[in-house]
């Protein structure tokens, strides 16, 4: 079993996770481990859309990106027939 520790959460969370633990079928604790991977997930993308922003707000940062993409297309072009 993995280690566990205490956190205090409202009582309308927990309310909450009770409900999602009852109609999954799951451990509370295994509902908010999925809530807290979900979360960590969309932080993630949301950096990375933010970062992409940047670098297409940047005219020559981008070009350069655009440029590098092409030259990484061309490696998709090894004589083989699309399937």
């Amino acid at each position: 079993m993995a280690r566990t520790t205490t956190i205090r959460i409202s009582s309308q969370t927990h309310e909450k996770l009770k409900l999602l633990s009852q109609e999954s079928g799951e451990p509370i604790t295994t509902v908010l481990d999925q809530a807290v991977e979900a979360r960590r997930r969309q932080q993630f993308l949301e950096d990375a859309d933010a970062a992409y922003a940047a670098l297409r707000a940047d005219p020559q940062k981008w070009a350069e990106e655009s440029n590098e993409r092409e030259l990484w297309e061309a490696t998709l072009k090894d004589g083989l027939e699309d399937e």
